[in-house]
């Protein structure tokens, strides 16, 4: 008899295995049968070759996709696709923002016309990516999970926390599963959508595919091997508008120094009592679980007093009245790092503002007046620093917030659509002598010892 491949909850089953693809399969005693885990359904069926399969697990259907866009892609889009396919169909493609990340996915379906499952972070990009499909191959079924719809389509277009709800009945339905902003993928809740899912074909993108915790080394294993590869200032004048980096450094007041200061020492000395470092993940959870003392709690306070102080300095909105006035035409967004300081600039400076609190109707209004100049500038924490399109800034003025990277590539993303006579600009507010200027060298990788050759107790480069 034929051995029957099947699916069970997200892992192929065999009854008997042949000896080609014996190696990727355990003995599951309960179910007294092979089990191997979704994800290996490549490797599976690569191994057997030409030994005889019936092969139930796998539900995908080839389509009959008629690609509408006249596009030439740019070269780097080109090239992208071409890594990709000499990668086996297989591996993420990192690309900054502005840079048409989701015609290369575009591209990569017309060429592998399978059924699909895209996966993104938020409902504003499902949407976004509806509409794209839409307009590319308007003859296919394209459908919706998530944000209240709940589509069965050969193209599937979900948020990451859908399609983990639904990960087990997904799994063996898309051959080709395609995830933007991949660095989400890897965290305990997402990566089951990978995990379980059976799809022989995978592509990632994201603008840079680090993560805090480290897990992005997990993307080879669910996704496949970075295949493609380019920076922001590789591609600045040609692809992406040419811009600048400036960055601003401002002090604290006298006041505000000594009060730092203090809050800082109140700080460092329960760390050293508490044999506490702060440069890691595992030190900033012991501080967490520790502010559950009366002296923990005091020192965490004075942590985040002394953030507050950093980030909030009154010299920081003076160089922001400063920025905004020498450009007086260009629509500009303005990053923070909390919703209090937000708000503070909206009242102060009459900007309209867009927080995580924002009414998504609100929101979806302010955006699109920013978009016809009605408003020039917005000012914003960190809700729009991935998933919205907003092609008509051109300067962005982070004034806090810019610990890692990512941030700060999705933040510089917002401002790099090309258009006509288009010169971005990024001004980065720093207050001098605060552990704010040393995370900033730290993402920059300009991070240097402190006197005397061991890192200082204050080096701050945790979790906010």
């Amino acid at each position: 008899m034929v051995p029957t491949l099947r699916l069970d909850r997200g892992t192929l089953l065999m009854s008997e295995v042949p000896e080609p693809a014996a190696a990727l399969f355990t003995w599951d005693d309960r179910a007294q049968a092979w089990r191997a885990p979704g994800h290996a359904y490549r490797a599976v069926m690569t191994a057997l070759g030409q030994t005889p399969v019936r092969d139930e697990a796998a539900a995908f259907l080839k389509l009959d996709l008629g690609y509408a866009r006249e596009v030439q892609p740019y070269a780097h889009q080109q090239e992208a696709l071409d890594a990709w396919k000499r990668a086996g169909r297989r591996g993420v493609v990192v690309l900054p923002t502005g840079a048409g990340k989701t015609l290369v996915a575009q591209l990569a379906l017309r060429d592998t016309p399978r059924s699909a499952l895209i996966c993104v972070p938020t409902l504003d990009l499902m949407h976004q990516w509806y509409a794209g499909m839409l307009a590319a191959f308007p003859d296919a079924e394209v459908g919706l999970l998530g944000g209240g719809s709940k589509d069965q389509t050969p193209i599937l277009i979900s948020t990451y926390d859908s399609a983990a709800i639904h990960a087990e009945q997904l799994a063996g339905i898309y051959a080709f599963q395609i995830f933007d902003e991949a660095h989400h993928l890897p965290s305990d809740f997402h990566r089951s959508v990978a995990e379980l899912g059976l799809a022989p074909y995978r592509l990632g993108l994201t603008a840079t595919p680090k993560r805090s915790d480290g897990r992005e080394q997990h993307l080879g294993e669910l996704i496949g091997p970075v295949v493609y590869r380019a920076a922001p200032e590789d591609l600045a004048g040609d692809t992406l508008a040419p811009y600048r980096e400036v960055i601003v450094k401002v002090s604290l007041s006298a006041a505000e120094q000594r009060r730092y200061d203090d809050l800082l020492q109140t700080r460092n000395d329960f760390l050293r009592r508490s044999n506490i470092r702060l440069g890691s993940i595992e030190g900033w959870k012991r501080f967490v679980m520790s502010s559950g003392t009366p002296q923990g709690r005091v020192a965490m306070l004075a942590h985040r007093e002394a953030r507050s102080l950093a980030y909030g300095t009154e010299g920081k909105l003076r160089v922001l009245e400063e920025i905004l006035a020498n450009h007086p035409a260009e629509r500009t967004l303005i990053f923070t790092d909390d919703n209090a300081t937000v708000y503070r600039i909206s009242r102060e400076f009459l900007i309209p503002a867009i927080t995580h609190q924002t009414p998504v109707k609100e929101r979806h209004e302010l955006l699109e007046k920013f978009r016809a100049g009605r408003y020039r500038v917005l000012v914003t924490s960190r809700v729009l620093n991935e998933g919205v399109d907003v092609p008509e800034a051109s300067v962005a003025v982070v004034l806090s917030g810019t610990a890692t990277e990512r941030e700060y590539i999705q933040r510089l993303g917002r401002i790099l659509r090309r258009a006509e006579g288009k010169q971005a600009a990024l001004y980065e507010v720093v207050t001098e002598g605060t552990t704010e200027e040393r995370v900033s060298r730290q993402r920059r990788g300009q991070w240097q010892r402190a006197p005397g050759g061991t890192p200082g107790w204050e080096d701050v480069n945790a979790p906010h």
